[in-house]
């Protein structure tokens, strides 16, 4: 997996080298940010699925800067927000909707629509709901796929020493 993984990232020299991306030249050449070891890959987990389930547009610009500074793996931290892609959008988000109004206390709208239209109608009741919701599932999300790939990471290491 790891070679795989290496295989599919961008080569960071091409990246430092980008005539667009000359601003970045100097965060590009911290190496944990293209390491694919226990600690970069645990931290970028835990900035892609948070940034994955908050609803804004172009979540990988915000997934970016923030691996940059907590020194999580770039490439792995911006493809996690793809969990939230065109096809899984809907049923994630109505999810979060669904368990903010459970934590609110609040009643779901049982005439449900899965359309646009209906949501900017109804917008100004499920605000609160699905935006508490979708926090809850980012934080949760961030620190059990954070702490996965720790246990995963040790589990392995275990395995390989009683070997």
């Amino acid at each position: 997996m790891k070679k795989t993984l290496k295989r599919l990232s961008p080569d960071p020299e091409s990246l430092r080298n980008h005539k667009h991306l000359s601003w970045l030249s100097k965060h590009l050449h911290d190496a944990s940010l293209w390491n694919f070891n226990r600690r970069s890959i645990s931290k970028a987990f835990a900035v892609g699925l948070f940034f994955a389930f908050i609803p804004v547009p172009f979540q990988m610009i915000l997934a970016a800067p923030s691996a940059v500074i907590f020194s999580a793996n770039l490439p792995l931290s911006v493809a996690l927000v793809w969990i939230t892609n065109p096809i899984t959008i809907s049923p994630i988000y109505y999810a979060c909707y669904k368990l903010g109004a459970w934590i609110l206390d609040v009643n779901i709208e049982q005439d449900f629509v899965m359309s646009l239209d209906y949501v900017w109608e109804v917008f100004g009741v499920i605000w609160q709901p699905f935006l508490l919701g979708c926090l809850v599932v980012s934080t949760i999300s961030a620190f059990s796929g954070y702490w996965a790939v720790q246990f995963i990471y040790r589990f392995k290491a275990y395995r390989r020493a009683n070997r």
